[in-house]
């Protein structure tokens, strides 16, 4: 079924609604049409006895019936008129003897003027109504009745007026289904295509589908999938372009100055000094690395599911602080910590984001960093503030991108380090210019 087209899937479902509807309406009225065919042949039966009774029996029951019975327009019921007394006078078709004893039986009990009866004659069902005539100062009984075989004829007219425009419907859906097939079908041919360029990194031509309902939706899903792979293209590009450019700088250092100790020349004057430039150089490569490794390794951890363990952020900020605070010694260190600030997540990827953070701060402060933490029963808050410089207003809208450095950066990866280590553990961090400098805050949830 899925593998045809379709249209034909939309004209099989259509007919299969109808047949299913069909069959239910089938089952659920059977016992509702049987009642009302029921109720017509006695219907029939009652306007044939008026037709035949409406002019009253003349001079004799015998004519007067057979005078009346010629008015009847129906050729299913048949009449048989029973006196009190006497002869019985009845159409051609003849009733047995039993049943016309049983139904004077009947009509002896009968206190109405007309009644409705049904029985059993010979495997057949019989419908009949027995209607009392005043004649000639005396008494007969109209006995009207009709087999069972008119409502079976009433049955299958109806059931083949059914059939016939069921057929007809289903015939018909052909037409509006090979349209809808199209209408439906027409856009998705048309996103096929770009999804086959897609896919081939061909995604230079916009998608444009002028609809809104799911395909509509589809097609701007889509669109907006052709943007982000653009995106991440161009971002994946100029990172290539950062690492290749940031890495080849101490490379070229390193080599430099090996070369130049192979061939008895000292850059700095002397061996000690011209290896201790080999060296920094070679810590700032070891470092850009390892922060290589591990926002790839965050990245992979942003797809994992993960468990945390908890402890105390007010360990982790002093050791970080007293880890770093020899890198600047002229800084003056305001910090200001409650106590209490148990916490769930990763230790380790919170120290290295107050490193990163800290990093920035030394490099960028004058005088002093002050550092704060408030917390509450539902989360905890820690300010980072330096008298530093401002940062530029364009600049703070992507500070969280990679190699996006200030004037002072260095490899511009610290902060989107910083960024994954937040959306790991659903905290926030906000940074903003104050009057004494740059601060910032972070907001961390408590589970």
């Amino acid at each position: 079924m899925k593998n045809k087209s379709l249209a034909f899937q939309i004209w099989t479902v259509i007919c299969g609604i109808l047949l299913t509807v069909s069959i239910l309406l089938m089952f659920l009225f059977s016992t509702t049409l049987r009642n009302f065919f029921t109720d017509e042949i006695y219907t029939n039966i009652e306007n044939e006895q008026h037709v035949l009774t409406e002019y009253g029996f003349s001079d004799s029951p015998e004519r007067g019936f057979e005078g009346n019975s010629s008015r009847s327009r129906n050729r299913y019921v048949q009449h048989i008129l029973l006196p009190e007394k006497g002869t019985v006078y009845q159409s051609p078709q003849i009733l047995p003897d039993s049943f016309i004893d049983k139904v004077q039986k009947l009509a002896k009990k009968q206190v109405a003027t007309s009644k409705r009866y049904s029985e059993n004659l010979n495997g057949e069902h019989i419908f009949f109504v027995l209607k009392k005539i005043r004649a000639q100062d005396q008494t007969f009984l109209l006995l009207s009745y009709a087999l069972d075989s008119y409502r079976d004829d009433l049955s299958q007219t109806l059931f083949k007026q059914l059939l016939f425009i069921l057929i007809v419907v289903i015939v018909l859906s052909w037409i509006p289904s090979i349209w809808l097939a199209k209408y439906l079908s027409r856009p998705l041919v048309t996103l096929e295509k770009h999804v086959k360029r897609i896919s081939k990194q061909d995604w230079d031509d916009p998608v444009i589908v002028d609809r809104e309902d799911e395909i509509g939706k589809l097609g701007h899903t889509i669109e907006d999938m052709r943007q982000k792979l653009i995106q991440k293209d161009e971002t994946e590009r100029t990172l290539l372009q950062n690492i290749s450019h940031d890495l080849k700088t101490p490379v070229m250092v390193i080599r430099g100055y090996t070369q130049s100790i192979k061939d008895g020349i000292y850059p700095k004057g002397d061996l000690e000094n011209t290896i201790q430039v080999i060296e920094g150089e070679a810590e700032k490569l070891e470092k850009k690395i390892k922060d290589l490794l591990y926002l790839t390794k965050l990245d992979y951890l942003l797809k994992q599911e993960r468990q945390y363990g908890s402890f105390d952020i007010q360990e982790v900020i002093q050791e970080v602080v007293e880890r770093l605070r020899w890198s600047k010694k002229d800084l003056d260190w305001k910090i200001d910590l409650e106590e209490d600030a148990m916490m769930t997540g990763d230790q380790e990827q919170w120290s290295k984001l107050l490193e990163n953070v800290l990093e920035n701060q030394i490099r960028y402060a004058e005088t002093f960093i002050e550092i704060t933490m408030k917390s509450t029963k539902h989360q905890i808050v820690i300010t980072i503030r330096n008298d530093g410089p401002h940062i530029e207003e364009e600049m703070l809208t992507s500070l969280y991108e990679p190699f996006n450095k200030g004037k002072k950066g260095e490899f511009g990866i610290g902060l989107s380090i910083v960024k994954r280590i937040l959306t790991l553990h659903q905290a926030d961090m906000t940074i903003r210019n104050d009057q004494t400098g740059v601060c910032y805050s972070i907001t961390v949830p408590r589970n």
